[in-house]
């Protein structure tokens, strides 16, 4: 199904199945363990169980769309890296030599890898959906026209519904952007309507002696723009990136198709907090990796209500933490797959039972 406009969008996204979930912890309860012994491996597995776009739960095929981008921020001096290397490691993506790349290949997760504004020429074999080369300076004036956020959320979700009817059934979020961490924080900022001082982090090795001059361009970015903070699509248009709208759109676009995205850190936080205000039932279909080492990271998954799975101080981005915990759900599901009985086993565990119950 092709979305024309946002609201058709969002009607198509609809709760997960309570039913579907009940008969999923039944059967869990079942398997040869004592019950809720696998703690939130069970959990996993119900809340898969229980998705619309999942028929069973095995052999599911995942795939991460990685969303690179460059920002005018850039020129604020938050970001220590070249700006080049968002196109130098785009093409590494391609050649399988990433951090996310090696990670996914432990689990056979594929990566996508999309160019949705990088300040660069057409890069041979990088799928394309960008139309500007790198978005505007969020110090001086908004990231991109309305307009343009629109069309690449639209865009990025009906990318998803093209690799979901490929047979993609499990979606990661990842993003390539040198200086993206001042845009996500002046999103989080405004969409959790916090202080910029308890979200600005160092991103990737920035000195500590610039910390407090990111905090004031990302305070001076809000102050310029004024986002409407009940609009989601026009913080994102007006402090966020190209490539935090196109992460929103995976995250709305597998949410529309009844399927699990799995977030990455807190650029993934920023944009996962925009779909979910914009469909609430968006929260359901995400898994939540890992605890980024950024300082708002905590701030935003308390406001989305999301508690990660793996605490490994990473801060790489790229979609690395998602690619570490497509292991997860591999492991969930074939706990639920693979897993005996406990009736056909001769174990009992009367004890345990009366004392544990599913969290």
């Amino acid at each position: 199904m092709e979305f024309q406009s946002l609201p058709l969008l969002l009607e198509k996204i609809k709760p997960l199945d309570r039913e579907r979930m009940d008969r999923a912890g039944q059967h869990i309860d079942k398997l040869v363990k004592p019950v809720g012994s696998l703690g939130r491996l069970e959990t996993l597995a119900a809340q898969l169980a229980a998705m619309p776009g999942i028929g069973k739960l095995r052999d599911l095929q995942k795939e991460i769309i990685v969303m690179c981008a460059d920002h005018g921020v850039y020129n604020e001096g938050v970001a220590i890296s070249p700006k080049n290397v968002t196109a130098i490691q785009a093409r590494n993506m391609l050649l399988g030599l990433t951090g996310v790349c090696s990670l996914a290949k432990s689990n056979g997760t594929h990566v996508l890898p999309v160019d949705i504004g990088i300040d660069c020429e057409p890069i041979d074999n990088l799928l394309s959906l960008k139309l500007a080369r790198g978005c505007g300076n969020i110090a001086q004036g908004p990231a991109m026209p309305y307009a343009y956020a629109e069309t690449l959320l639209l865009a990025s979700v009906q990318l998803v519904q093209q690799r979901f009817a490929a047979g993609i059934s499990v979606f990661g979020v990842g993003e390539l952007g040198i200086a993206n961490t001042t845009p996500a924080a002046a999103v989080i900022s405004v969409l959790t309507e916090s202080d910029p001082s308890d979200v600005v982090g160092l991103g990737t090795n920035l000195p500590a002696g610039l910390l407090k001059h990111k905090e004031s361009v990302v305070r001076q970015a809000i102050d310029v723009n004024k986002p409407d903070t009940q609009s989601p699509l026009d913080v994102l248009a007006k402090v966020g990136g190209f490539e935090l709208v196109g992460m929103t759109g995976v995250i709305l676009g597998a949410a529309a198709a009844g399927v699990p995205v799995v977030l990455d850190g807190f650029i993934s936080y920023a944009s996962a907090l925009a779909a979910v205000q914009l469909a609430p039932s968006v929260r359901d279909y995400c898994i939540p990796s890992h605890l980024s080492a950024e300082k708002g990271a905590v701030l935003a998954l308390q406001h989305l209500g999301l508690k990660p799975y793996l605490h490994l101080d990473l801060r790489l981005g790229e979609g690395s933490g998602a690619a570490i915990a497509m292991s997860l759900i591999d492991a969930a599901c074939s706990m639920y797959c693979d897993m005996g009985y406990l009736a056909e086993s001769g174990i009992t565990f009367p004890e345990l039972s009366l004392l544990t119950h599913r969290a």
